[in-house]
């Protein structure tokens, strides 16, 4: 099966992103995110990304962001940032009112928009190689596809939440691409 296949059919993907290993679930299906979410032994009320794999499908996902966060978007995306922005278009995801938008920068696995996690336990290391995911998340995918050794530095998150207002940006995770970087082509 492909990796749209198995999203379509309610599977849990296990990938490899531009950062660290990954899960992916169908975001609209709640059986699929309940179970991405056992997999990784996370508590529901905690939220996770969407993912798309081509920046012009996220883009048009998301009509209701402002010209200057488009702009903003294309400078950053794809790339090993993960986006905080005000939106409840993927309700599963859990922000209440913010959404987590992550493209990463690879090559297309599939066309869906996915439900992402790392995959690892919740609070546990990332992993960077197969080896590193633990067992019971690697045999409880549905789909299982091993990119070889990945960076391992997770993705930057940007909250980009009040960045209409007055261009404000705050960095909550530090990650694969540095502030100095973010914040470059946030005033470009």
């Amino acid at each position: 099966m492909t990796f749209d296949q198995v999203i379509a059919d309610r599977g849990v993907v296990w990938f490899p992103a531009d950062t660290v290993y990954g899960l992916a679930c169908d975001p609209s299906n709640e059986d699929a995110v309940a179970r991405l979410y056992w997999l990784k032994g996370r508590t529901p009320d905690k939220p996770a990304a969407i993912m798309f794999f081509d920046r012009e499908r996220a883009l048009a996902a998301l009509p209701e962001l402002s010209a200057r966060t488009r702009v903003l978007l294309e400078r950053l995306l794809p790339g090993a940032v993960t986006v905080l922005l005000p939106s409840d278009r993927f309700p599963l995801a859990g922000g209440n009112g913010t959404l987590g938008l992550r493209v990463p920068d690879i090559p297309a696995l599939g066309e869906l928009p996915v439900l992402q996690s790392s995959a690892n336990h919740a609070g546990g290391p990332d992993a960077r190689r197969l080896e590193d995911v633990p067992e019971a998340i690697r045999t409880g995918a549905d789909l299982v596809i091993d990119g070889g050794e990945l960076p391992g530095t997770p993705s930057t998150v940007v909250d980009l939440r009040d960045y209409d207002a007055g261009g404000e940006l705050r960095i909550v995770r530090a990650g694969a691409v540095p502030e100095p970087v973010v914040r470059s082509l946030a005033h470009d």
